[in-house]
């Protein structure tokens, strides 16, 4: 769900069917978590833990289609999986399609075209309801962590409902069975009931619900289990994946089923009317208390998401017993049940309109007031859809009690969606380009001065995408070093150190060691370059946002302990390599666990001058490699929009550097050490600018990140400010 506006994306609202018996308290209930959401991502910061909304609709989603499936049983003795499906067809498919197709015009139209490939991969994959399988896999990858979100990226849920539904409907038509075997063994009946007679109070329904409950409490223990000890480790695998998300729409399918009504009691009868309203009151307490609590920090859904599910649970049984004094005094108003009525299509419609419209009017910026009118459009688009799209189709008569031909619709609908999405990803739109500029790598290469000619280059007007520009803007993302294909830069959850991780020329006596996080992970193409020029043992231990200084940060809501323990074990690795050199570097960003009394500046000197001596005392000598410039904003996104103009992609120097009192304490700390220090600034920015491009190469791969062909390039530069190691040719 990590984007312009907030991180987490969220729920489809209304994706489950009613059962008979409608219910405006939970019209009610699906207004109130959709506009959680709506208002979350619109960027209203006291609702920052909106996207709590995703339980929600789980929960719901659960109760109804359980409640649906079990009167099916009950009624039928059968559960028509045809039937079942053609349902879904009708009430997801027809909406979602007219979306997907908007979302993909929108994008080709407006959107970054260097990321328009990876759109309609996404557009794909939501049309097979497996896009959140690919945004949990892209996730994991922390470098793309800061990109512009795709518009195509709140189909997740539904594709978590998708796929749990392949299998509840399933589950229970085989605990029916079961229990219609046992009932027929033990002769009560001795002949299980025909299709079409209720079962209701019988033996078979009696074992369907006791083996529906144990089913559904086995899902419910396995998936919060997976979701606690994934929501540390894994986080995105934790928040998109089906089994982290089942245990919400277990919990809803348990309520179903212990509220399902039989021919001896009713739902109303079996909760205090009192009570009732208590509880239905005190869940509704818990799911907006939970929005206004939490935020993009919290780590989620684990222990955190127990809060918004109960509550819905407790709405929702509350609910059953209708009075006078529970929440449905609230969640029945018009207003609300109005609202939920077109939930699922304002769901739809919010989120790329957010993505998009802001991009086209070219305010990509926009603050909440404009961010709440193009949710107002969506709303209003919403109620268009359910009058001239959902309803019209879903109430055809064509398709009444005739699943064939609607399961035909659905399957057209969804090809045809991924059709237009693979013909659009082979015509993408064009990226305008000038004239070929000179070769950087080449320029550098035969200069007598690499660092001079770097100088002229960064001077010169660099305002258009050269013709030869390489890698493309395309592929300028995908292009990473081999310590990231070969798993040796770590991620944050890992606190090993992978070995050997060596290159350059791995029988040499001489080594030499990268040691940092991803800012230093950067510089791996240079490095490796020199390595293999210069005949060194290239040893490579890089961690993700993990800083070199000996101060714990913050990372995911809480202390970075991981990267102290990884830290404290690189060190001791470095010490028995017993290199001839150690670069160190790390990043700008991050903030301490604890500030420290004497101020930033002195805490991160500290910190930095306890890592510099251990390094200095390997005998080791030690380069301070000072963090680089950052960009304005996503440097190749922000090219691919303004192609023919990079100098709105440009930025100053003096607003380029992301934090410099660490800046500062790597100096001073160098200073108090001995290490020797590097300041990469002149090798990115020119005196009045910071460009985007120069000669025929990106400065940039994201919003932070130099490119790696831009790295490798300056290893003529560097080298030069290395200079030779003592003892070594």
């Amino acid at each position: 769900m990590p984007q312009t506006g907030p991180r987490r994306p969220s729920a489809p609202p209304g994706a489950a069917s009613e059962p008979p018996g409608h219910r405006a308290d939970i019209q009610g209930l699906r207004a109130v978590a959709v506009g959680l959401v709506v208002l979350a991502h619109a960027g209203v910061r006291q609702l920052s833990g909106g996207y709590v909304g995703v339980d929600v609709f789980f929960v719901i989603s659960g109760f109804l289609i359980t409640s649906l499936l079990v009167r099916e049983l009950d009624r039928d003795g059968r559960v028509s999986i045809r039937r079942f499906y053609a349902r879904r067809a009708l009430r997801l498919l027809p909406a979602s399609t007219l979306v997907g197709v908007a979302a993909l015009a929108g994008a080709y139209l407006f959107l970054s075209k260097a990321r328009f490939t990876e759109y309609m991969g996404d557009a794909v994959a939501s049309g097979l309801y497996a896009v959140n399988l690919r945004l949990a896999a892209s996730g994991t990858d922390y470098l793309r962590a800061t990109a512009p979100p795709s518009p195509f990226q709140h189909f997740w849920s539904l594709a978590v409902e998708e796929q749990f539904y392949v299998v509840w409907p399933l589950v229970l038509t085989a605990v029916y069975a079961l229990a219609r075997t046992t009932a027929r063994s033990r002769r009560t009946p001795a002949r299980g009931p025909r299709p079409g007679t209720a079962l209701a109070g019988t033996a078979p329904a009696r074992g369907l619900r006791a083996g529906a409950a144990l089913a559904g409490g086995t899902v419910l223990a396995a998936s919060l289990a997976l979701s606690v000890n994934t929501t540390g480790a894994a986080p995105s695998w934790a928040y998109f994946g089906t089994h982290t998300r089942a245990w919400e729409l277990a919990a809803g399918a348990l309520l179903a089923l212990t509220l399902a009504p039989t021919r001896a009691t009713r739902p109303a009868r079996r909760l205090p009317a009192p009570l009732a309203g208590v509880l239905s009151w005190a869940g509704l307490a818990a799911i907006v208390g939970s929005a206004l609590v939490f935020d993009d920090a919290t780590p989620f859904p684990g222990h955190a998401a127990l809060v918004p599910v109960t509550g819905t649970v407790l709405v929702l049984a509350g609910g059953s017993a209708p009075n006078r004094f529970g929440a449905e005094l609230l969640l029945r108003r018009r207003l609300l049940t109005g609202i939920g009525g077109v939930s699922y299509g304002w769901y739809l419609w919010h989120w790329p309109l957010l993505v998009i419209v802001p991009v086209a009017l070219g305010r990509p910026d926009a603050g909440v007031p404009a961010r709440l009118a193009v949710c107002a459009l969506g709303l209003g688009l919403a109620v268009l859809t359910l009058r001239l799209v959902e309803n019209p189709v879903r109430f055809a008569a064509a398709f009444r009690g005739r699943p064939g031909p609607a399961l035909t619709l659905g399957a057209s609908l969804t090809a045809g969606t991924a059709a237009v999405a693979l013909l659009a990803a082979l015509v993408p739109p064009a990226i305008d380009s000038g004239r070929p500029a000179p070769r950087l790598a080449a320029r550098l290469d035969a200069a007598p001065d690499p660092a001079a000619a770097l100088a002229d280059l960064l001077a010169a007007p660099n305002d258009d995408i050269p013709a030869n520009l390489r890698p493309t803007l395309t592929r300028v993302k995908d292009r990473r070093s081999a310590v990231y294909r070969d798993g040796c830069h770590v991620n944050p959850g890992v606190t090993t150190v992978p070995g050997p991780c060596a290159y350059g020329d791995p029988a040499s006596a001489t080594t030499v060691v990268l040691f940092g996080d991803s800012h230093a992970a950067q510089w791996f193409p240079a490095l490796e370059r020199l390595a293999r020029e210069r005949h060194w043992r290239l040893v490579s231990l890089t961690k993700a946002s993990c800083k070199t200084a000996d101060v714990t940060i913050v990372n995911g809501g809480g202390p970075y302990t991981a990267c102290d323990t990884w830290r404290a074990r690189a060190l001791d690795r470095i010490a028995r390599l017993r290199p001839r050199l150690v670069i160190a570097s790390s990043s700008e960003s991050g903030d301490p666990v604890r500030p420290a009394a004497a101020g930033p500046v002195a805490q991160w000197t500290a910190g930095y001058t306890r890592t510099y001596r251990k390094l200095r005392a390997t005998g080791a000598r030690v380069v301070a490699l000072q963090d680089t410039p950052w960009p304005a904003s996503d440097a190749v996104d922000c090219a691919s929009t303004h192609p023919l103009d990079l100098d709105r992609c440009a930025s100053a120097p003096a607003r380029a550097a992301k934090d410099p009192r660490k800046a500062a304490a790597v100096r001073a700390a160098a200073r108090a050490t001995g290490a020797t220090l590097v300041d990469p600034r002149p090798w990115v920015c020119a005196p009045r600018v910071c460009p985007v491009l120069v000669a025929d190469t990106l400065v940039y791969r994201d919003d932070g990140h130099l490119a790696d062909a831009y790295a490798r390039a300056l290893a003529p530069v560097l080298g030069a400010r290395l200079g030779p190691l003592p003892g070594t040719p």
